[in-house]
């Protein structure tokens, strides 16, 4: 699909440079033939072909016999392929001769280094043709994002056929231990329980791939309304009440009460409620998790803090991606499926908010949803006495 639209786009520029060049000839035909004696030369005012080839995201650039730059968009300046009238980039410079010597077009992907820091390469699709006055139209389409898109899709479809693989797997390896041990009671229920275990896992890892795939589609927030904190964080604690308790770790809550944010009332539960399992699962029994939630000037924050294992610095930078997890070991214990910080991320962005997470190891985290504020607040006050009313920092040291 990229590269179909590369060449309708490549297409669309070749036509309008060749437009506006006819269009430039005929000017300058008129200014050289028919001069007016004694008037003010006047500001040449842009042509439609000309306006409509600035606003064109492809890069144009038109090239003379000595390799000067007769005409450029604003996307070839902002990509930086043209400085001081000349190509900038080696690579594309070499592509221009090479298509004036050769007299065919050429053609290109290359991967072009920005230079600064952060270094940041990027990807383009070139494309030249030698004109008939012995100029050369160059056309350069930033293909960057296509690419990016198209590694990421790559390395998801790749990933979700390993992580289904693997409790599949175990499942038929169980089952046939469980047939095989038909005789002997006890190791059939120890292996159906493992069975159980890994059907809980599986079906988890599809809900989850359907949410995330539902939060990507081309409506990531339908039925948006104005949607009540307070109620939130009521359903998210409940949800994560049972498992809690089984592990003895207290539940906490504080900070402001009745503020509102908009958007979708069930996808806000979805993604607390993973941050709260998550603060549950990496926790040892016998701690507190807080929820803390604060007015800001500029937004809601929603924050969640444990007492747990903490988060190492290298794996704090890719915690929100698809699959990624920090301890594996512990993630197959808990039956995590790595796609949890990925589903609040993607729920977070479709609120217009960010998430954001402070931890060190031995010492807990705390992870902050910020959402855009509304103009109404239901009440000014808090909902829990002061001493209920626990910040997330202080649950983290308590």
């Amino acid at each position: 699909m990229a590269v179909v639209v590369a060449v309708l786009a490549g297409l669309l520029v070749g036509v309008l440079v060749a437009v506006l060049l006819g269009r430039m000839r005929r000017q300058d035909q008129v200014r050289i033939d028919a001069p007016v004696p004694g008037a003010r030369p006047k500001k040449r005012e842009p042509m439609p072909a000309e306006t409509m080839l600035h606003l064109l995201p492809t890069a144009a650039v038109l090239v003379d016999e000595e390799d000067s730059v007769r005409l450029a968009n604003a996307a070839a300046f902002s990509m930086g392929i043209v400085r001081d009238g000349s190509i900038a980039i080696p690579e594309l410079a070499q592509l221009v001769r090479r298509c004036r010597r050769s007299g065919v077009s050429q053609t290109a992907e290359l991967a072009l280094d920005r230079g600064g820091f952060p270094r940041r390469e990027l990807t383009v699709g070139a494309r030249t043709q030698l004109l008939e006055n012995g100029d050369v139209a160059l056309v350069v389409d930033d293909l960057t994002e296509a690419k990016r898109v198209e590694s990421v899709r790559r390395d998801f479809v790749a990933n979700v056929g390993h992580e289904i693989k693997t409790p599949v797997g175990a499942l038929t390896l169980l089952a046939e231990a469980a047939l095989d041990a038909r005789d002997d009671p006890e190791a059939v229920q120890r292996f159906v329980a493992r069975m159980q275990k890994e059907a809980s896992r599986l079906s988890r890892l599809v809900q989850e791939l359907l949410d995330l795939s539902r939060l990507q589609g081309g409506d990531p927030l339908p039925g948006e309304t104005v949607v009540s904190v307070d109620a939130v964080v009521d359903e998210a604690v409940d949800r994560t009440r049972l498992v809690a308790e089984a592990k003895m770790i207290e539940l906490v809550r504080g900070g402001d009460a009745g503020l509102l944010v908009a958007g979708s009332e069930s996808q806000l539960v979805t993604a607390l409620s993973n941050l709260l399992d998550n603060a549950v699962a990496y926790s040892p029994a016998r701690t507190r998790v807080a929820v803390g939630v604060h007015l800001r000037d500029d937004g809601v924050d929603i924050s969640v803090s444990d007492q747990g294992v903490g988060i190492d610095a290298h794996d704090r930078e890719r915690i929100f991606e698809r699959f990624y997890r920090a301890d594996p070991a512990r993630s197959r214990e808990t039956g995590g499926t790595g796609l949890g910080l990925a589903i609040v991320k993607h729920i977070v962005n479709n609120h217009g908010g960010e998430v954001t997470v402070w931890s060190e190891p031995s010492s807990g985290s705390t992870f902050t949803i910020r959402l855009p504020r509304t103009d109404v607040i239901l009440d000014h006050g808090t909902s829990h006495t002061p001493d209920e009313a626990v910040t997330p920092q202080e649950a983290a040291t308590t």
